[in-house]
């Protein structure tokens, strides 16, 4: 577990229907490690709130009156630097899940995901994971191949992947990034490896660093496209 009782993580809950934030709130609220400190109906609301509260975690829907919540990530990330934004959205289009990849969203969830699923999410994005729903993984890579076919058009996997090609990982992060690539966590990847959970941590920091992302899930399709799993 992240966090002691004493220092929960701390949860700006953004979506536009009030019954659902409540609902939401209440089932974070059972469980000690969390702490909903406010919510937001939209965008706007949600900047001011990010920037007074400073949340851990911001669960953004994408779905919002005037700006959505993809278009709203910049403007959220200035205002809550240090904030993890997981989306919980019904939106299935590959197209937004993208958006939110790129606007610098670290998760992609559906609003059918089960409770102690979304509480293990939470956990996974504290820890500097990248957390995307099983269900959106598949369209994430077929997203990404699409616009590789497009002429005159490059994917941000691709222009990474250019800049940094595989040959600029050493052996050790190679097999840090296979496991990335096979939706392995730390703890499961430095149990494969017979390696510390911190020292997984630490490669993937220069894993990322070294492809020019800023994602395990870029990480992830870069490593697919290349042939490397």
């Amino acid at each position: 577990m992240l966090s002691s009782p004493s220092a929960p993580i701390r949860i700006l809950v953004v979506d536009d229907h009030s019954l659902f934030r409540r609902g939401l709130t209440a089932l974070l609220s059972r469980e000690p490690q969390f702490e909903v400190i406010g919510d937001a109906a939209d965008a706007g609301q949600a900047q001011r709130r990010a920037q007074e509260l400073q949340p851990d975690v911001i669960l953004l829907d994408n779905h919002l009156p005037g700006v959505n919540g993809v278009d709203a990530l910049p403007a959220l990330r200035e205002a809550a630097p240090q904030a993890r934004i997981l989306m919980l959205t019904v939106s299935e289009d590959e197209r937004d899940l993208a958006a939110a990849l790129r606007g610098g969203a670290c998760g992609y969830l559906l609003k059918t995901i089960e409770g102690d699923h979304l509480a293990a999410a939470i956990e996974r994005a504290m820890r500097g994971e990248s957390i995307v729903a099983d269900e959106m993984t598949g369209k994430l890579v077929a997203a990404y191949r699409d616009a590789a076919s497009a002429p005159g058009h490059d994917t941000p996997a691709q222009e990474a992947a250019a800049a940094t090609p595989f040959d600029a990982l050493s052996p050790r992060e190679l097999e840090i990034l296979r496991g990335i690539a096979h939706g392995a966590s730390n703890k499961e990847i430095g149990r494969n490896l017979g390696i510390a959970e911190t020292t997984v941590k630490n490669h993937v920091q220069q894993v990322l660093r070294k492809l020019n992302v800023s994602s395990r899930v870029h990480a992830a399709v870069i490593a697919t496209e290349g042939g490397l799993t």
